[in-house]
């Protein structure tokens, strides 16, 4: 979730970043991959029967071992299927294989515009040569921090306020992407505000998100942005070998400049923003790792 102010090539990616407030909090969290069975054909099935576990498990490991960049998948709670979906840039000898590889455990749909993170855009953090946006202030005893995406702090050492550079916020102390994708920055400078606020809701606890609960999303590109939770446990592959797991999928538009936001309920936030595609304009999907993973990984609590 990182914007390069200079031009940086990135196989079907750019980054976005949100802001809460001054520089207030971010939120973002990932979750670890698990091992899957070994991959292997899906067994036959009686039309209109739920695949099994066993069967949609391996499809998963097998759609991940194609390594297709532009895709992502999560098991459809409504038919027990894999749904894997596959951005514009995905060929179609890629959809077939695709097809080929899942057989009836899994069905494959189109969505508009490209997968990525969610680079550059409004008010937010900055780094050399990058811009990302802060999603939710935390604290360890009296030392606080914020949570950003983990594509933001990879690389950078220290944030600041503006793209002049001339007050500082503080270092990384903590990041993780791919597989997951948060950061953890600490503050060091007293003068710069933290309220435990996104926008004027005040933050009183996490949530785990669930499949049609409503949600909404807060970035310095598009603002408050509202929809539901579509599917949970989605895995996305952004390209260039990264691939995130254990992500809470929206119906909400993003653009770049929105990445590293976070995505709440009431007065709960559930995660922070990792990517997605399409655009405001048009409707889009997008990607939140969970809050409680980071805060679990850093000892770290929301106030």
């Amino acid at each position: 979730m990182r914007a390069r102010r200079t031009t940086k090539a990135r196989s079907r990616l750019f980054a976005s970043v949100l802001s809460l407030g001054v520089v207030a909090g971010l939120a973002v969290t990932g979750t670890t991959a698990t091992a899957a069975p070994p991959t292997g054909t899906a067994a036959p099935r009686t039309a209109g029967a739920a695949p099994s576990a066993a069967s949609v498990a391996r499809a998963a490991t097998a759609v991940e071992a194609l390594g297709i960049a532009g895709t992502s998948w999560t098991v459809d709670d409504g038919t027990g299927r894999l749904r894997v979906t596959a951005d514009s840039s995905v060929s179609d000898a890629d959809l077939a294989a695709l097809r080929r590889t899942g057989g009836a455990a899994l069905t494959v749909d189109r969505t508009e515009g490209r997968l990525r993170t969610l680079l550059s855009g409004g008010d937010g953090i900055y780094s050399a040569g990058a811009r990302c946006s802060a999603g939710v202030n935390v604290q360890s005893g009296a030392t606080y921090y914020f949570v950003t995406a983990g594509h933001c702090t990879r690389g950078a050492s220290n944030w600041f306020t503006s793209s002049a550079m001339t007050t500082p916020i503080g270092p990384t102390t903590g990041t993780s992407f791919p597989t997951n994708d948060y950061g953890v920055v600490r503050y060091s400078n007293a003068a710069v505000p933290r309220p435990g606020t996104i926008g004027t809701v005040d933050v009183t606890g996490t949530a785990t998100a669930y499949v049609g609960q409503s949600v909404c999303r807060r970035g310095s590109t598009t603002g408050v942005r509202c929809g539901r939770v579509t599917a949970v446990n989605a895995t996305v592959n952004y390209g260039s070998g990264e691939v995130v797991y254990g992500l809470i999928q929206t119906n909400i538009c993003a653009e770049p400049g929105d990445s590293g936001g976070p995505l709440y309920a009431g007065d709960k936030v559930l995660g922070i923003l990792s990517g997605g595609s399409g655009n405001c304009t048009t409707g889009g999907t997008t990607f939140y790792q969970p809050i409680q993973e980071v805060l679990s990984a850093y000892g770290l609590t929301v106030y």
